[in-house]
């Protein structure tokens, strides 16, 4: 419910395998020890340079091997296949740490939680993204909820108008708050109209908006600074 109603298509199981794992994850840089810059919509995970494997074949063989050159030539080429594999999973918790998982593995963490990104935004946006999404999953629904939604996806602050309404009266059968016609609508106040989008701004509300409600949204120029 941030950014976007589409989710990114991101990396599959299958670029997930091409490399296996990689060292430790950093915030927005390749893993340590990446020689080259990843392809372009690909996994940064694969075989690195002179990276020894944390638990070698060929010291678990039977002692009969432990002479025979050609077998442990022969595991040694497996282990340069699992050292990748064993590094990640030794880093896994990072993975799931926002702040520090890999950017082409924060795609896949954007559609676990929901955030509803659609791949555009900056990486440290998306990153605290999938940080709140539990917070914003406790307020969906709700004024605060949507409000919030719509500021994280652009950056600005709505003006929402409902037609919800609450009060109280010391007597009964006093007249109903708000209006009977439900409705809900979202101003976005941008000093340039013409950089948000107003469909993406659409599909924000929509994802976010109390689900019976009709609702219309709208950017408008910000004439006046806010609050005056």
């Amino acid at each position: 419910m941030t950014a976007g109603f589409t989710g990114p298509t991101g990396p599959g199981p299958a670029s997930l395998r091409k490399g296996g794992g990689s060292a430790g994850p950093g915030a927005g840089a390749a893993p340590p020890g990446a020689g080259a810059a990843a392809p372009e919509g690909g996994s940064r995970r694969g075989a690195l340079p002179a990276l020894v494997s944390a638990h070698p074949l060929g010291e678990q063989l039977p002692a009969v091997y432990a002479d025979d050159d050609f077998a442990l030539r022969f595991v040694s080429g497996l282990d340069t296949v699992l050292a990748p594999v064993f590094t990640v999973l030794d880093c896994l918790e990072a993975y799931f740490t926002p702040a520090l998982a890999p950017e082409d593995f924060l795609g896949w963490l954007t559609d676990w939680v929901g955030t509803e990104l659609d791949g555009t935004e900056p990486l440290p946006l998306r990153r605290h993204a999938v940080a709140s999404a539990v917070a914003l999953h406790r307020v969906r629904g709700t004024r605060r909820g949507l409000s919030a939604a719509v500021e994280l996806a652009f950056g600005v602050r709505p003006r929402i108008t409902e037609s919800g309404g609450a009060t109280w009266s010391a007597r009964p059968l006093g007249p109903f708050p708000g209006s009977p016609r439900p409705a809900l609508h979202v101003s976005l106040r941008v000093p340039d109209p013409s950089s948000v989008d107003p469909y993406r701004l659409r599909s924000v509300v929509a994802a976010a908006r109390p689900a019976h409600l009709p609702f219309t949204a709208e950017v408008t120029a910000l004439t006046s600074p806010e609050g005056t």
